[in-house]
């Protein structure tokens, strides 16, 4: 790779990243929300270095050359890298021109569900019907709240579809604690209702589906279908929290 492609490198990923984090939502697919203004000084910083190396070059080639070919009679470059550094390219234009798919039900069937933190105390539930319950706070109630609050209650909890292999499906959120490279994985079994496409992401109504004993480590982290909605992506799917959905 020459010393101009180098450059070009630098800047087409800077203004990749610019893109990406000024101009869209696409970086929430790969990093937490908390992040876009890294994501911001990196961009920039990136742009500013392969414009600064640019001008560099620009003044200085022609004397190097000149140098060079007088010691040595030709001249030789110096900046080269191994051929297989031309694939950088590719995540550089596609930050500008295609955004890779976000992580979903491929992902997710191939990974186990997270276990969920043990809990001291839990707090009373609101008497709402349906109850809006996050999945982890769900699974968290089901097999750790010793007062079986959930017992009986009707709750909306919101995801996205996995199929099950062997038949079935999970209703599934993949949470970033930093990033896509460290996400994880919390699902919800759903019971009486046939799969929808993968990836479909629901607004789901039901009771818990009894399997095991409640408020033990035994209960079943399943839900007993009573009604499903297709709702938009949220713009924080990559977080367990109650669905903000696009404007």
């Amino acid at each position: 790779m020459k010393r101009t492609a180098q450059v070009l490198l630098l800047v087409l990923t800077g203004l990749g990243l610019l893109h990406t984090a000024l101009f869209t939502d696409l970086y929430l697919r790969y990093v937490k929300e908390g992040l876009r203004p890294l994501l911001i000084i990196s961009g920039v910083l990136l742009l500013l270095l392969g414009l600064a190396h640019a001008m560099f070059d620009r003044g200085s080639g022609d004397a190097e050359e000149h140098g060079h070919e007088h010691d040595h009679g030709h001249g030789h470059d110096h900046s080269t890298a191994p051929r297989i550094a031309w694939l950088l390219f590719l995540p550089a234009l596609s930050l500008l021109f295609y955004a890779p798919p976000a992580l979903g039900a491929y992902t997710a069937s191939h990974a186990g569900s997270e276990t969920v933190k043990k809990q001291k105390g839990f707090a009373a539930l609101p008497a709402t019907s349906p109850l809006p319950m996050t999945l982890t706070d769900f699974t968290t109630r089901v097999q750790q709240d010793k007062e079986l609050a959930i017992k009986g209650r009707s709750v909306e909890m919101t995801g996205f579809a996995t199929p099950v292999r062997g038949g079935g499906w999970d209703l599934t959120r993949i949470i970033f604690t930093c990033c896509a490279a460290d996400a994880q994985t919390v699902k919800v079994h759903m019971y009486g209702t046939p799969a929808p496409p993968a990836n479909t992401w629901l607004a789901v109504t039901g009771t818990w589906h009894t399997q095991g004993a409640l408020g033990t480590r035994t209960a079943a982290a399943a839900l007993d279908v009573h009604a499903t909605r297709n709702i938009a992506q949220p713009v924080n799917a990559f977080t367990d929290d109650l669905p903000l959905t696009p404007s």
